[in-house]
């Protein structure tokens, strides 16, 4: 599918499963999409009952993952909470599971490796935290490869993976960003990929920012996503602060490009910044090519760090990546060192 076309039906998409009053036509669609919903409450049912026939794994294996289609914030997370705990002397690895890459089966990942073969999420990670990470579209067959390549990891950390029913876990943490449940519908007459009380049994509830709970949960944290810094993709200047970025694009025109499930979301960060743009928005996971990119009328084109590892072999001058990190509560730290501790043996 064309990123244009793409961006716009991942936009309807949007519509449908969040808009408080979405018009008549979107509540006609989603009553229509209802009945589909059972496949989805079926398979979902299947998983979980699939995945308490596995038990848990040795070493422990974290899942970061969320009951909503697209992202609420996960990668950013899982770099942080891998980042976080080796520096309590924990040695963690990480597996993602490559989308939108020309291979699907389970290989390491390494910092310098070609977006298009090693995926976007799996090469954002690995050149993040500089820890061992592996890729593939059977995560377990990902975390296979990660500990046949890495041993000594004392844990791994999925990036997603809730629903694949032959992943076993540890540790279960669901993560919800301000959209919450949306409309509380499963996909495809709403955005949830499994029932929303199924957050109810995992272990720790994980919310991006001022999120409310769409569900009751005992075990709760948060984390904040922080922009920290923009750099030149083609490496002609110095990395620049965001207000310094700010100052140095006044005045020019400017493109923002998301080719993320939230796009809004990096929207709203420039514009806290004060940055002005015609954003764009090819849809999750799509790449603009060196003919796309060069069409583009702005003085300056800034994208998310995502996008700026597919693109970074024909950026040219103009473009910038706005690099983010999240930052965890540290209670979540605390308890997720004390429990995989708790899992590992002396």
């Amino acid at each position: 599918m064309k990123p244009a076309l793409r961006g716009r039906a991942e936009a309807l998409l949007q519509r449908l499963w969040y808009a408080r009053d979405p018009g008549v036509t979107l509540h006609v669609l989603r009553a229509c999409l209802a009945p589909l919903t059972q496949f989805t409450a079926c398979t979902a049912r299947r998983s979980r009952i699939r995945l308490r026939t596995l038990g848990a794994t040795q070493p422990p294996l974290v899942v970061v993952g969320n009951l909503v289609a697209g992202g609420a914030g996960k990668t950013p997370l899982v770099a942080a909470i891998a980042t976080a705990l080796a520096a309590r002397g924990l040695r963690p690895g990480i597996v993602a599971s490559g989308y939108g890459a020309t291979r699907r089966d389970a290989r390491l990942v390494r910092p310098g490796d070609d977006p298009a073969v090693a995926g976007d999420e799996p090469l954002l990670l690995a050149q993040a935290t500089a820890l061992p990470v592996a890729a593939g579209r059977d995560r377990a067959a990902a975390v296979a490869c990660l500990l046949a390549a890495h041993p000594q990891l004392d844990l791994v950390i999925s990036d997603d993976g809730l629903q694949h029913a032959t992943l076993a876990r540890s540790v279960e943490l669901v993560v919800f960003d301000e959209r919450g449940a949306g409309n509380g519908r499963l996909l495809p007459a709403g955005p949830l990929r499994a029932p929303l009380a199924q957050a109810a049994a995992m272990d720790a509830l994980v919310l991006n920012g001022d999120a409310p709970a769409p569900i009751a949960h005992p075990r709760q944290f948060r984390f904040r996503i922080e922009p920290q810094r923009f750099v030149a993709i083609d490496g002609h200047a110095a990395p620049l602060t965001p207000q310094a970025f700010a100052r140095h694009a006044h005045g020019h025109p400017l493109v923002a490009i998301a080719g993320i499930a939230a796009p809004q979301r990096f929207f709203s960060t420039l514009r806290a910044l004060g940055l002005q743009a015609q954003c764009v928005e090819p849809g999750d996971h799509a790449t603009l090519g060196p003919a796309e990119l060069a069409a583009l009328p702005g003085e300056f084109i800034v994208m998310t760090a995502k996008d700026a590892v597919k693109c970074s072999a024909w950026a040219d001058r103009r473009c910038w990546a706005l690099e983010v990190r999240a930052v965890a509560d540290p209670a979540l730290i605390d308890w997720l060192t004390e429990t995989i501790r708790g899992r590992t043996p002396a």
